[in-house]
């Protein structure tokens, strides 16, 4: 070996040495929280998730030199302990457990605890402590997935309830929603709000999916994808009355057959796609002939019919009355006050 290659091992195991007393993070992912490891302590972070009120305490990457104790305490709040580095033992109650790297173990409400690094080599903790607090049923679900979220949320907490006092391997890497908190804290992005609860919530449900009983997971929300095409096909048809439309044109947007969008008309409609766009170009001619003094030919152009004389069999054909004749029977309802309305009025 040459006096270069010699030296460069030698100042390899000094430095090594150096960070084992020392207690330096080293290259390791989490070594960046080292930079201001209080960061997100000083964040005052509470959000709803669900039935729940979440209020985080502490959300930290910390270090024990070698041999550290942390002697018996406890917490009324929840205080998850995750092992990315090092190793150690924990007491929890009467009963020890060594301690190593990909490890954690949940400790309270009230769980006495201790808590020592081993003799040689230091152990890194990532510590999320969280108060949480059950928000009662005050305010109801409103929807848009609000009952939903509400379930996951109580299934979650439920789960860490009976979470063994026992340190468990992270096999979900609920570690991993640290380093996107302190992400989230060094780019400080639009909408830090939400994306710091989501990565709260997420070091969560990674952590309790290691207890995780699929028989009574809350059951993943599926669309009957037959009405759920009719009300798109309709949606369409509304957006764009005006414009020239024809079944095949929406079952292309879709991405069905147009016999497969026709079957869906009548079985989710009871009606056909013809009558259903007929009728809602005919509901907003109404609404025009009352409520505007535009003409009955560029009226029918605004809603679809290129030859406006095919309007008025159409229009007769469904309310017995020419739009003209409609217009007269309705102008004293919701039209505006122009001179001419107005001595229409008066002349009815």
């Amino acid at each position: 070996m040459s006096a270069e290659e010699r030296d460069k091992q030698e100042n390899g195991t000094r430095k090594q040495q150096d960070r084992k007393s020392a207690g330096a993070p080293g290259p390791f992912p989490y070594a960046r929280m080292a930079k201001k490891q209080d960061a997100l302590d000083r964040l005052d972070l509470q959000f709803r998730w669900g039935g729940y009120g979440i209020r985080v305490l502490k959300c930290h990457l910390t270090s024990f030199p070698p041999g550290q104790i942390v002697n018996f305490h406890k917490h009324s709040e929840y205080e998850f302990h995750y092992i990315p580095k090092g190793k150690g033992k924990v007491i929890l109650v009467d009963q020890a457990y060594d301690l190593h790297e990909g490890l954690f173990y949940l400790t309270g409400p009230d769980l006495v605890h201790y808590q020592e690094s081993d003799q040689n080599d230091p152990m890194f903790e990532l510590c999320l402590h969280l108060d949480i607090v059950p928000l009662g049923t005050g305010i109801e679900p409103e929807g848009w997935g609000d009952d939903l979220e509400a379930a996951e949320a109580r299934e979650c907490i439920t789960a860490l309830d009976k979470l063994p006092l026992v340190p468990i391997v992270d096999r979900f890497h609920a570690m991993n929603g640290f380093l996107e908190a302190y992400r989230i804290w060094e780019e400080q992005p639009a909408g830090f709000y939400t994306l710091m609860k989501q990565a709260i919530v997420q070091i969560l449900l990674r952590t309790t999916r290691v207890s995780e009983n699929e028989a009574v997971r809350p059951g993943i929300p599926e669309r009957d994808m037959s009405f759920h095409r009719y009300e798109l096909a309709t949606q369409y048809i509304q957006d764009n009355e005006s414009l020239p439309i024809s079944l095949e044109q929406v079952a292309e947007w879709i991405r069905i057959s147009p016999r497969q969008l026709q079957r869906i008309f009548r079985s989710e409609g009871r009606t056909t796609f013809r009558d259903y766009l007929e009728h809602v170009r005919l509901t907003a001619i109404c609404a025009d002939l009352i409520r505007t003094d535009k003409p009955i030919e560029e009226i029918a152009v605004n809603h679809g019919y290129v030859n406006p004389n095919y309007l008025y069999p159409v229009f007769k054909g469904k309310y017995e009355v020419t739009p003209s004749a409609y217009r007269k029977m309705h102008s004293g309802d919701t039209r505006g006050s122009s001179p001419q309305l107005q001595g229409e009025k008066e002349e009815t």
